[in-house]
């Protein structure tokens, strides 16, 4: 992957009237980091897309503004719930020579023998991974082949995956990252999705409890407290 680069424009507009900046095609946004002034500005939404699209939110995306290019890690954005459009992008300016933590995506490839001879379930346990190293040896997600997952039951786990050694690795090396399931019957399947409609005896117990709990006036709940305030009392005379 080249390097990536993003045209940026200081931002005077701000508030609601970032509406109209997205109508003539910008995404309003904030440039911020350690010891750095934080800068409104905006950037092309089209060329955003298509730089988010290949590096995420852990690869270093540079930021030209103002003559400057600044090295910057897209650290957060924000989108319309229903058009999924992009409606603001926080970049963070880092380091070249500062170590970083940042969570990376799992991109799951192949195919496994288990599940496409013996009709196993593939599960997935973890979908991101936390390393820590500089920001330009991040990548952009980590490719998890499942094409070795041959028997039921067979797993991978974090310590299997394979990653640059340039990276620290945050997660727990036996923690498993994805496994194949032993194919559920039809019969099994709906055992499972049948949810007994009355609760557990234990769990009428707790209820009732916390119900009796919740009807005790206010005024009785004080009363030890007064009590003992009186015994201070007459333990004083």
């Amino acid at each position: 992957m080249g390097k990536m680069t993003l045209q940026a424009r200081p931002r005077n507009i701000t508030g609601r009237k970032v509406k109209s900046l997205r109508r003539e095609g910008f995404v309003p946004a904030v440039i911020y980091g350690h010891g750095f002034k934080s800068l409104p500005i905006q950037v092309s939404i089209k060329d955003f897309e298509k730089v988010y699209a290949e590096a995420g939110e852990s690869s270093v995306v540079y930021l030209n503004l103002d003559d400057k290019s600044y090295p910057t890690i897209i650290q957060d954005v924000a989108r319309d719930p229903v058009s999924d459009k992009f409606l603001h992008a926080d970049f963070y300016k880092v380091r070249l020579d500062e170590k970083i933590k940042a969570k990376i995506l799992l991109n799951f490839v192949g195919e496994s023998p288990a599940i496409k001879e013996f009709g196993g379930i593939l599960v997935k346990n973890i979908s991101e991974i936390e390393v820590e190293g500089l920001p330009q040896d991040l990548p952009h997600q980590i490719d998890v082949d499942i094409s070795g997952l041959a028997e039921l039951k067979s797993h991978i786990l974090v310590k299997d995956l394979l990653i640059s050694n340039k990276l620290e690795v945050k997660a727990e090396p036996e923690a498993i990252v994805a496994l194949v399931q032993e194919p559920i019957s039809e019969e099994e399947l709906k055992a499972q999705l049948e949810v007994p409609a009355a609760a557990a005896p234990e769990e009428v117990e707790v209820i009732k409890k916390e119900k009796a709990e919740e009807e005790v006036p206010a005024a009785e709940e004080t009363v030890p407290a007064v009590k003992a305030e009186e015994k201070k009392a007459e333990e004083k005379k």
